[in-house]
């Protein structure tokens, strides 16, 4: 008897389908897709071959996919990063010093670029899942291109959600970027991605 309820209990139960965890690039191809627009403040270090950190900055970090950001640095020096249009322009307040580059040219310069729609990564890069570190999921983008001006990318979730990037360029140098206080979905004013060079800047614009 006590064989035959054991049997009508096991077969009662509801069967749950089992769902496979998600790896870090379906996390990845996640935020992406939710992320149209995206507001975080970052602090970032640049790291020489040495392994010595030699540059601390931060500041705000906007997104509009598609093709649309700006990093505006804060401290120690204020310096804007603006793309639009196919074109990415680097301010630096100081040195009243525009450069303007082709979108092609400079995510070499600024990561963020990868984040933006306008680089095919599965076209132009390699996606390696490299698991889990310090609670966060890591993707590492390498370039396809022996052209390209870095060797590869590390992307870091947390959960769905993007918490930080670290560029490796090809002499040695290492840039690791945090954020915080990400916000996904705002409503984001259009003049933020609009650069003007303001008057009397010295302006260089790469072909």
């Amino acid at each position: 008897m006590f064989k035959k309820l054991l049997l009508f209990f096991l077969i009662a139960l509801p069967v749950f389908p089992i769902m496979a965890e998600e790896t870090p690039v379906q996390r990845l191809r996640n935020f992406l897709a939710k992320a149209n627009t995206l507001q975080a403040e970052f602090s970032q270090v640049v790291i020489d071959e040495f392994g010595s950190p030699r540059q601390r900055s931060s500041g705000v970090f906007y997104l509009q996919r598609p093709g649309k950001f700006r990093w505006d640095y804060k401290k120690p020096y204020s310096q804007e990063i603006v793309s639009n249009g196919g074109k990415v322009w680097f301010y630096d307040v100081d040195l009243e010093q525009v450069t303007a580059k082709r979108l092609d040219d400079a995510i070499g310069s600024t990561p963020a670029l990868l984040l933006s729609g306008e680089v095919a990564l599965e076209t132009n890069f390699k996606i390696e899942d490299q698991g889990t570190d310090e609670g966060l999921f890591w993707i590492k983008l390498v370039p396809k291109s022996e052209d390209s001006g870095f060797k590869s990318v590390l992307i870091g979730l947390d959960g769905d959600t993007l918490a930080g990037m670290e560029l490796s360029d090809n002499f040695g140098q290492v840039t690791r970027i945090y954020f915080t206080g990400v916000k996904t979905g705002l409503r984001l004013n259009r003049e933020l991605f609009e650069f003007r060079p303001p008057p009397g800047v010295d302006v260089f614009e790469e072909k």
